[in-house]
């Protein structure tokens, strides 16, 4: 059984109801919702949240709520390791044995089906624990500078202070989308950053951290000049 897990809880601080706030037309979960459902890899679309009007509005637009998370996996400090792990146990005791499980941010309205389904792909042609979406950095990592007490400049790796930037290696960061896993990774608690993880590689113009207003404001903007024009 291949499963999808959004988590969604109902306590978003910074940006208060973000996972059911309006997006571009929509609550911004329904667009995890609908990209999982249209990849067409899953038997299962479940969110996992503590909420009830989050619950509503995920069947609403197609997902299945078997059970409610609970207040112990429900606070600022729980990762997401074990959300998925809490929800692939529900469906054991179910008598339900997911192989290969997917979780999905609510908030990643960037995410394509596409995208989804290379993730699978290179999950089982790999034949690691995981596969997740990244995206480049758009400046060399090895030239960033830290502002000290003093408001004074130093770099962090100064060896590289003379390095041409175009001789410099590419670095990546997590595009904060969708996690495959192998049902046992999730369940053995296996780190996701490492060596037995491969990449999904995504354009820079297609992902954007939604932690604040001002980046709300921003992914809005992106998402709808994509609308507005053909780039893939």
């Amino acid at each position: 059984m291949r499963l999808a897990i959004i988590p969604a809880r109902g306590g978003s601080k910074r940006i208060p109801r973000k996972n059911i706030k309006n997006f571009c037309g929509k609550p911004m979960l329904a667009w995890s919702i609908e990209a999982a459902r249209r990849s067409g890899c899953f038997d299962r679309v479940v969110i996992s949240t503590d909420d009830d009007e989050i619950a509503d509005i995920a069947i609403r637009y197609g997902a299945e709520v078997p059970f409610l998370r609970p207040t112990s996996l429900s606070d600022d400090y729980t990762g997401t390791v074990p959300v998925v792990a809490h929800a692939i146990n529900w469906h054991q005791q179910q008598g339900v044995e997911p192989s290969l499980v997917c979780c999905i941010y609510a908030t990643a309205p960037f995410v394509r089906p596409n995208d989804i389904t290379e993730g699978l792909e290179k999950l089982v042609n790999s034949g690691c624990d995981y596969a997740f979406s990244v995206t480049s950095y758009p400046f060399p990592i090895q030239r960033a500078v830290r502002i000290n007490n003093e408001g004074r400049v130093s770099m962090f790796q100064p060896k590289y202070l003379h390095t041409r930037s175009q001789d410099l290696e590419e670095a990546f960061h997590d595009a904060g989308q969708f996690y495959w896993g192998a049902s046992h990774a999730w369940l053995e608690g296996r780190p996701i950053f490492g060596v037995n993880s491969v990449p999904v590689v995504l354009p820079r113009y297609r992902v954007q951290d939604i932690d604040t207003p001002e980046d709300w404001l921003r992914a809005e903007w992106m998402f709808n000049a994509q609308l507005n024009t053909s780039i893939d």
